[in-house]
């Protein structure tokens, strides 16, 4: 037993008493904080799913609307201009190369537009795979692309002594350039990068930093100045020619389809290189290793700039040959051929059923009896 004054119990009394309403307050807080932190967690993963439905819509729709025009698109002016080969002419030969980089382009751009977990990404091999293949395919349709308008240039200005510059053979030459610097723009940056990450276990060859400023370069800036610079070009010839009448039609569609030209390109791969120039100058500002790239912090945004990209492969086909005059009049030669040649089938079966009767039944009754 010990004797407490009642000066001590009061002091007892202050030391003890807060506590439990410390505890209370302490508790609501935390009750708070884990309400806050529920409430957080399920807009996260409403914004997610939400993301993820309108990630899956815009790929049906690009699947739906798009797709089949780039990829029968392509395939048709490989077949009518194979048809006709004899006929080929030097941007035909450039039609062809281009409809098969963006064939191959469109036909990836499925697995990538329905990718939308992103679950390939965390296969390194995979990942890597993919990266160089979509690389290879897009400096080729892109350098192509570069290269037919310089070409126009060419062909429209007469400079350079272009009847000798402009043969089928240096044509053929050009492609195959065209075809090596695409694999040596994307396999030799991946070479040296790949050197530097020998030990990451989880190295992915589409977040290196050097390799997408590399894309933004050499992918869209400077195809897309020389692109500028050539029609620009162009339009000053045919404006100085506006005076004779006879070009005065061909001058009309020549402009008709450079702005086409130059507005789809633009609109096309201007998103995503704007997308991929602000994650590469936010993460040089703030100087930090993030575990998440910036386009895995904005998944929905690079789902939109890459089906944007996607979309100038599937429009190529409507913009250089079916809008032009020499592939439509080849498409219809193919068109009649084809029909001249179900006509023909129909009258050599006709004939031969004329000529060579078909076995009835007492016949074949006959035959087996006489067997």
């Amino acid at each position: 037993y010990t004797y407490t004054s009642p000066a001590s119990r009061l002091n007892l009394k202050e030391i003890t008493g807060p506590s439990p309403i410390s505890f209370n307050f302490s508790f609501v807080e935390l009750n708070e904080s884990n309400e806050f932190n529920t409430t957080m967690a399920s807009d996260k993963a409403s914004d997610i799913s939400k993301h993820y439905f309108i990630s899956l819509f815009l790929s049906c729709v690009y699947t739906v609307l798009l797709f089949p025009i780039g990829f029968l698109g392509n395939i048709m002016i490989l077949v009518v201009n194979i048809r006709f080969r004899e006929k080929m002419t030097i941007p035909d030969l450039y039609f062809i190369n281009l409809a098969a980089a963006d064939l191959i382009l469109v036909a990836d751009s499925l697995i990538e537009v329905f990718n939308l977990n992103e679950k390939y990404y965390d296969i390194t091999i995979l990942c890597t795979f993919m990266s160089l293949f979509l690389q290879i395919n897009m400096y080729s349709s892109i350098f192509f692309l570069t290269w037919m308008s310089f070409d126009r240039y060419i062909a429209l200005a007469k400079v350079m002594k272009s009847n000798l510059f402009r043969t089928k053979e240096h044509a053929r030459r050009s492609c195959i350039l065209i075809w090596m610097a695409s694999i040596s723009a994307t396999l030799l940056p991946f070479t040296a990068v790949q050197v530097q990450h020998t030990d990451d276990v989880h190295f992915c060859f589409a977040d290196v930093k050097e390799i997408q400023w590399l894309e933004v370069t050499l992918g869209f800036i400077i195809p897309f100045a020389i692109i500028g610079l050539c029609y620009s070009l162009i339009i000053r010839v045919l404006v100085r020619a506006h005076k004779h009448r006879s070009l005065r039609p061909r001058r009309q569609k020549a402009l008709r389809m450079i702005v086409v030209v130059v507005l789809v390109f633009f609109i096309c791969w201007l998103p995503e290189n704007v997308f991929i120039s602000i994650g590469l100058l936010q993460g040089s500002k703030d100087n930090q290793s993030n575990d998440k790239s910036f386009r895995h912090s904005h998944p929905l945004m690079e789902h939109i700039v890459n089906l944007a990209a996607f979309s100038n492969s599937c429009l190529n086909p409507l913009i250089y040959s079916f809008l032009g005059e020499t592939f439509r009049d080849k498409l219809r030669l193919y068109i009649k051929d084809k029909k001249n040649m179900s006509a023909f089938n129909r009258f050599c079966h006709t004939s031969a059923k004329s000529v060579i009767p078909e076995p009835d039944d007492h016949s074949e009754v006959k035959f087996s009896s006489g067997v």
